[in-house]
């Protein structure tokens, strides 16, 4: 019996996770083939992706081991009430960013390494086949999903008026912008913007980091290969680093107390601001700009501010994480996600303490030079999915056997 709910797949929560990658580009499609469609139509398919990983979670209900997940959105509600209150009006848009990570990393704790790896394998294969097709034909891509129509339609984000590819406007990169000449811009893919699919890389970089030692060689060099397709022609800074410390990683991190990850954040910070006064009028896209750009907004912050009088600003800081959370849910809430992050994940296994560690890293740093990216559903459902199996994969949670599967059992199996 045991054996049967361990191998067999949970296909509710596989397509939930998928559709959390995939559902832009199909709105895409509708957008650019079917009719327009607006920003409302997003929100509403990301809430009815919500809506379905809530179900499935009542279904199985809340049981002791969700507290600490529990807590932390029932703590983020709170301060999103006291924010509306402050502002007169509803203010909910860092609690949904939450509710993303409560949802996926529950239905995690819920799946076994079937379902786990059925979801990561499929979205990776999809994301592939369209990045593939972006790079053999670039008219065909643009043709299907129009890019640059739909972020206009949905966002508001207008394409420059020379550009004549169709593809979102970032992804047209600009000169002196770092690229190793694969493609003639920074792949997209199934994201339709370049910044997710080097997030998703990074996803991916911790799904290998935390299955590289259970994995067949096949599977670890197709894993690698697509990581460094996606690395090699998004061109990411930030991730070409964070590969480098997640090679590095797989031998340091099993190594280090599992509370060191609360150290991550304080030092990223640390290290921001010796950029920062080090070079305090750096300015362009590139790290050192970035990563001044953002302490800047971090040191011209004022009580008030960290107190959620400003949350109506909070999204004029899309390119600075920590200003954004801030803004959004009170410095308070930077420091429940910060313990949340740091301390939720397992680490007692080496492939949890991999993991452990990789996470603050990917996040913090992100942080640093953006920010919706690493809450948005298509690249943080994958990624707490993974993170919340992980904290369970010792004991995991079984999934309810249909009656069907039961019958078909033999005798000797159920006495």
């Amino acid at each position: 019996m045991l054996e049967l709910r361990e191998n067999r797949r949970h296909g509710a929560i596989v397509w939930i996770a998928v559709s959390s990658v995939v559902y832009n580009a199909l709105l895409a499609v509708i957008n650019a083939h079917v009719m327009p469609l607006g920003f409302s139509h997003v929100a509403l398919a990301e809430i009815s992706i919500l809506l379905a990983a809530l179900l499935v979670i009542l279904r199985r209900g809340l049981h002791q081991e969700d507290v600490g997940l529990t807590g932390f959105l029932l703590f983020t509600l709170v301060i999103a009430g006291v924010m509306s209150g402050l502002m007169a009006k509803p203010y909910i848009d860092y609690f949904r960013n939450i509710l993303i990570v409560f949802c996926f990393a529950t239905l995690g704790t819920w799946s076994n390494r079937a379902t786990v790896k059925a979801a990561f394998m499929l979205s990776l294969a999809i994301v592939m086949a369209v990045l593939v097709c972006e790079m053999v034909s670039l008219p065909l891509y643009a043709g299907i999903f129009k890019p640059g129509y739909y972020f206009e339609t949905t966002r508001g984000l207008k394409s420059p008026e020379w550009d004549t590819t169709g593809l979102f406007g970032n992804a047209l990169g600009f000169k002196g912008r770092l690229s190793f000449g694969l493609i003639g811009h920074r792949a997209s893919s199934l994201f339709l913007e370049q910044v997710s699919l080097s997030n998703f890389s990074g996803v991916m970089m911790m799904y290998t980091l935390f299955f590289w030692d259970e994995m067949k060689r096949g599977a670890k060099l197709l894993l690698v290969a697509c990581i460094a397709l996606m690395l090699l022609t998004t061109a990411s800074r930030t991730m070409l680093t964070f590969a480098a410390v997640c090679c590095v990683g797989y031998f340091v991190f099993p190594r280090l107390p599992k509370l060191t990850s609360l150290l991550t954040m304080p030092l990223i910070l640390l290290a921001a601001t010796v950029v920062y006064l080090v070079k305090p009028d750096a300015t362009g896209d590139n790290l050192s700009g970035r990563i001044v750009l953002t302490m800047r907004y971090v040191y011209e912050m004022d009580l008030f501010g960290m107190l959620g009088f400003y949350a109506d600003k909070a999204s004029f800081f899309a390119d600075s994480g920590y200003v954004y959370i801030v803004y959004g849910g009170t410095i308070f809430g930077l420091i429940a996600f910060w313990l949340f992050v740091s301390l939720f994940p397992a680490g007692e296994t080496p492939a949890q303490r991999r993991l452990a560690q990789a996470l603050p890293i990917f996040l913090f740093f992100n942080l640093m030079i953006g920010a919706t990216p690493v809450f948005t559903a298509k690249i943080a459902g994958l990624l707490w999915l993974l993170v919340g199996h992980a904290r369970h994969q010792t004991a995991p949670r079984p999934m309810p056997v249909p009656a069907s599967a039961i019958a078909a059992l033999p005798r000797e199996s159920l006495s």
